[in-house]
């Protein structure tokens, strides 16, 4: 099944408003084996969407528009594809006895919001459980779909979830498994490099998504029955774990800090943070997920010199010979957070975020990451990146890593990567 996706909006086009609603869309599309094959953004202007309609339904089986189902006189999306799907619209009425209860206690309804409720002669209607426009699915004479979505991504989200995305599995006539493989460490490039002749394949895909400081890829198959669609993708998603070695975190889990604790837990062991350049963002990724309360013994953001010193008890001397962003002072960190907090590993990180503050002996870009548990203490220095990113990204960076020194900690695993790309990391 191919798909294209129109996104209707002059704020759109004008940068007043970012479409995340495409990407969520596109995710979601992936996900369930669908071919996105074009993506198009279109004014509020009936003539140029009936144009990209048209091409759009010429070149793919389902077509998703995003925006213009309101109340107002430029949200004129329904009125277009009822015209070209040839299906005239009419009131329906269950959306509009929701309407009439959404706006109960509420100023009166007008015609313009009672204008939501018109929706194309037979369509599939989709609920809007947030709001008030909402969305459906036509079927075109030549047997192509069009899809209508809301515009607010707090609306679109829950109905392409709940609603839009059970109505184009019905239509595929095929059931479709998933599978994600989550890795840290290692670049798209090289990871796609890895996986080259696999994801040339039909059926199952594998797709390579690059996101921050990590890299996933998805393997989607199609077959008669969940357990056939399962069995296909099971030897593909092997074969990929087995290529990328021990920068596979995990398949099918939420993310590195969820894999973090639930490693924790089942060890029976505490981690406590001493951050600087990073401000507390590895306790905050921890303190995310639910039950961290259990594994996590404390969060230190130690910024200034004299908090290292009284809070950590790294030694005057010390900062005063190497500076604050050394190895050793990394080290002191992680040592003095899990001694204070009793916990029984302990993580220190401090650096050069940038934009400023860099010297020619330690440039932006330039962290320690320590990992402490009271017999040995390992330190890992992330350099420089060939290009330049901003302060984000370097904590982002940095953050990631740390967590994923834990991981391969408790997963007795060497604390650096077996496959690792990208910018140059010693321990």
């Amino acid at each position: 099944m191919n798909a294209e996706i129109i996104s209707v909006g002059t704020e759109l086009l004008l940068g007043h408003t970012i479409n995340t609603d495409a990407a969520f869309v596109a995710r979601e599309l992936s996900a369930i084996g669908v071919n996105l094959l074009f993506a198009c953004t279109v004014g509020d202007n009936p003539g140029r969407l009936r144009d990209a309609l048209e091409e759009a339904l010429g070149r793919s089986d389902v077509v998703i528009t995003t925006g213009g189902l309101g109340p107002t006189d430029d949200d004129l999306t329904k009125e277009t594809i009822a015209s070209v799907a040839g299906a005239p619209l009419k009131i329906h009425e269950d959306s509009l006895r929701r309407l009439e209860s959404y706006f109960k206690g509420r100023p009166a309804m007008g015609e313009n919001q009672r204008k939501q409720a018109m929706l194309p002669e037979g369509a599939t209607v989709f609920p809007n459980d947030i709001g008030t426009a909402p969305g459906c699915g036509v079927r075109t004479a030549s047997g192509k779909v069009i899809v209508m979505l809301p515009g607010p991504p707090s609306e679109l989200v829950p109905m392409l979830q709940h609603y839009v995305v059970p109505f184009l599995k019905e239509g595929s006539h095929a059931v479709i498994h998933s599978c994600m493989i989550r890795t840290f460490g290692l670049g798209e490039g090289a990871g796609a490099l890895k996986i080259a002749d696999l994801t040339d394949a039909a059926n199952p895909t594998a797709a390579t998504y690059a996101k921050e400081n990590e890299m996933f890829v998805r393997v989607t198959a199609r077959a008669e029955s969940e357990e056939a669609a399962e069995a296909l993708c099971r030897p593909v998603v092997e074969e990929i774990c087995r290529r990328y070695g021990d920068v596979v975190y995990g398949v099918d889990v939420d993310n590195l800090e969820s894999v973090v604790v639930r490693l924790l837990s089942e060890k029976g062991l505490h981690l406590a943070t001493a951050e600087s350049c990073t401000g507390g963002l590895v306790a905050k990724l921890i303190t995310d997920v639910s039950g961290a309360s259990e594994v996590f013994g404390m969060g230190l953001v130690t910024y200034a010199n004299e908090a290292k010193m009284k809070l950590l008890g790294v030694p005057a001397a010390m900062l005063e010979e190497h500076g604050a962003v050394s190895e050793p002072v990394a080290r002191a960190m992680a040592e003095g957070v899990r001694e204070v907090s009793g916990s029984e590993l302990g993580i220190g990180i401090t650096g050069v975020a940038g934009p400023t503050g860099g010297t020619p002996e330690k440039p932006v870009g330039l962290i320690y990451i320590a990992l402490s548990d009271g017999t040995r203490t390992w330190v890992r220095r992330m350099t420089p990146p060939g290009r330049v990113h901003g302060r984000g990204w370097l904590r982002d960076r940095a953050a990631g890593t740390a967590l994923d020194m834990v991981r391969r900690y408790l997963s007795d695993l060497p604390l650096e990567p077996v496959q690792s790309a990208g910018p140059a990391t010693t321990l």
